[in-house]
This record gives structure tokens, sequence and C-alpha cells, in this order.
């Protein structure tokens, strides 16, 4: 006898069986860009995007489960905590205190600058409202900690005293980005006339809320790294094997789930958790098995943004792209350049100028809410648009990076 309930159920199985195969597939070649990026000298996350663009071609001329952009949302905010988890594992706590006065010049400076550019360039230049303006010029105040950081590290200049600015002033970008996006969705309503009120008044509060947010979230983060972060890797330590990293990533994934809660991009609660267990040497900072979980999760990032493109917008995208990449470039090095030529040289203003160009995880993040919240804050020409400055920033201006740092060596 025909059964509705059993046609869907066996629909519902074939779906799974589907996405299983291709979750399956999307790793294996991740694995393979991973490593043909890693032999041409560029970051993985530019091959990653692509793919997942492939996907939505996919979906698009044949129509995939419906389920496979909600998979790749939720392994892509896994992977987005992993990466900058992993960031914070990294820092040098030490370093970024010594370089901490002259670094917030230059981000004052660039975080000034770019996002200045920036809204001028959305609002007059595109011609969009004011909202999606504030929303072009806060994506661009980020810089991409990842590929910055990963051009620096691969050429041992991460813990030169260069090096270490560049670092702190990435960080403060991002965090800087992720406060604005916080006021400006905040104030959102007010801007966009759905809600009475003074947007300057509601943008004050909001900014005095979030600080008091932000301090009681650091005293957490500083109490476990100053009183149980000791305790629990000596306990683990004694465990030993991979079970260390399992736990040490679970309890990273509750601070970032906790920022989440308190308001914060869980991004960089995930950084703020990496920190708590960076001053240990005997983190799992150093392990291969952390690099097996990062493997698996930050390409879903990558992945989802290249899946959100959207293909009939693409070639509306790529005027509005060239101006946003003029923008972008100029917007870094003049605004990082100028306030960084009172503590190094000529040469080194400008290379850090230049590795302040790329951006990826926080301007994207930016730009995904403003296209998904609604209200045709960003739309798909203007999301395209800055997925290809993402694609552009990430491939050349590593290669500048690698190649101005290659200057420095043989100078």
């Amino acid at each position: 006898m025909f059964s509705p309930g059993r046609v869907r159920e066996g629909a519902a199985v074939r779906d799974l069986t589907l996405l299983a195969g291709l979750l399956g597939l999307l790793l294996v070649l991740c694995i393979v860009l991973k490593m043909g990026a890693e032999r041409a000298g560029l970051p993985a996350l530019v091959g990653y995007i692509l793919l997942g663009f492939m996907v939505r071609l996919l979906d698009h001329a044949w129509g995939l489960p419906a389920e496979t952009a909600g998979i790749l949302d939720f392994l892509g905010l896994f992977g987005v905590v992993f990466l900058l988890f992993g960031v914070g594992l990294k820092t040098d706590l030490g370093g970024l205190r010594a370089v901490l006065g002259s670094a917030g010049w230059i981000w004052v400076g660039n975080v000034l600058v770019s996002g200045g550019a920036g809204y001028l360039a959305a609002r007059y230049l595109l011609e969009t409202g004011v909202t999606t303006g504030l929303m072009v010029a806060v994506a661009l105040t980020a810089t991409s900690v990842g590929v910055t950081v990963g051009v620096w590290d691969s050429r041992g200049k991460l813990t030169s005293r260069e090096g270490e600015v560049l670092l702190d002033v990435a960080e403060l970008d991002d965090v800087s980005a992720v406060v604005l996006m916080a006021i400006l969705f905040a104030v959102l309503p007010t801007l966009q006339g759905t809600a009475p009120g003074d947007p300057v008044g509601t943008a004050l509060r909001t900014a005095g809320l979030f600080t008091i947010k932000a301090l009681f979230f650091g005293a957490i983060c500083f109490l476990l790294a100053r009183y149980a972060e000791g305790r629990i890797t000596s306990f683990l330590d004694r465990e030993g094997g991979p079970d260390r990293t399992v736990a040490v990533s679970g309890i990273g994934l509750g601070i970032a789930a906790l920022a989440g809660m308190l308001g914060f991009s869980m991004a960089i609660g995930a950084f703020f958790a990496g920190l708590v267990f960076s001053t240990d040497p005997r983190s799992i900072r150093d392990e291969t098995s952390f690099e097996s979980l990062h493997d698996l999760f930050v390409p879903f990032f990558f992945l989802g943004l290249g899946f959100k493109v959207d293909p009939m917008a693409l070639g509306g995208a790529l005027a509005p792209a060239a101006l946003l990449l003029g923008v972008a470039v100029v917007g870094k090095v003049v605004g990082t350049s100028l306030p960084a030529l009172g503590i190094m040289g000529g040469s080194s203003a400008l290379l850090l100028g230049v590795s302040m160009v790329p951006r990826a995880e926080i301007s994207m993040i930016v730009m995904e809410r403003g296209l998904t919240v609604g209200g045709g804050i960003v739309s798909p020409v203007l999301f395209g648009a800055m997925v290809l400055v993402t694609l552009l920033t990430s491939t050349l201006f590593p290669v500048l990076m690698s190649w101005g740092l290659g200057r420095q060596d043989s100078g």
C-alpha cells in the first residue's frame, strides 16, 4: 500500500546519504587544495572559497538537498572558532603588551582611514544607503589575522618587533570590528526607521553595556588563565595522548559559546580562549592532533562563504569589487604606514601597511550578517563583490608580503 510517510522517510534517508557523500568528498578535496596551495605559496582559503562556489553552481544546476546550506553554516561556525582559537594559542602575550602603546596609534589610524574610505566609497560611489555604507566601513576596518600571520610566520618574522606590532594591530582591528558590528546592529532598527529613538544615544548605551560585558568576559578569561589553566593542563598531561587536545578544544568551545551568549562574536571568544591556554608551553599549540581538528573544521567556514555567492549576481559584482579593492588597499596601506613611520623605517612601515590589506574572516562575518539579517542591507551583488575582494587580497598580497620580507632578509 502507498504510504506518503514512507516516501518522505526514504527521501530524507537519500538526502542524508547524499550529504554524507558530499561532505566526505569536500574534505578530500580540501586536503588536496591545501597541499597544492602550500606548494604554490598561497593561502588555502582561496581554494576553499572557490570550491564552495563550485558547490553553489552544482546546487544551482541540479539541486542539492535543502539541508546543504545549513550544514555548511553549522560546520563553518566550528571552522571560524577553531581558526581563531589556533591564532590565540600562538599569541605571545608578553610581546603584545610590550608593543601595545605603539600598536594602538597605528590601529587608530588604519581603522579611521580604512573605515572612512569604505563608507565614502559605498555611500557616494556605489550609492548605497547609510546603513549599508556603515556595514562596508566596519567590514573594511578588519584584517585577516590568519592570512597575514601565516606569511610572516613562514618567514620566521612573527617574533620580530615588527611582527609583534603587526599581530597586535591585526588583532585590535578584528576586536574593534566586532565591537563596531555589535553597535551597528544594535542601532539598526533606529537607522532604518523601524524603531523610535536617538541613534547616538542608543549607540552610547550599547557601547556602555558592551564595555561592561567585555570586562566581565575578560575577567573570566583572566581568572581561567591565572588560576585554572595550569591545573587543567597538568591534569591532562598526566593522561597524555590526543584526549588532551580534545578536552582543551572543548573548553575553548565553551568559552567561545559564552562570548556568543554575551553578544560578542564566537570567533573573538575563541581567540581569547586560545589566549587562556597560550601562557603554558605544555598547551596544545604545538600538537599535531590540534592541527587535525583545525584542518577538519576550518575549511568549512570558507566553503560556506563561497556557497553564499549568488552566481546570478556575480557579473554585476565585478565593478563594485574593483572599487572596493582599491579602497581596501589604499585604506590599510595609508592608514597603517603613516602612523607606523614614527616607530620604524619607511620600508618597514610600508611592508606593515601592505600586510594589513588581506581581508577574510571577520570582514566576511560582518558582510554575512548583513546579508542574512534581511532588509536589503547587504545585497547579493555587494556580498559577491566583497568575496572577490577577499579572494584578491588574500591571493595577491601574501605574494607581496613574502617578497617584501625576502628583501628585508637579503638587505
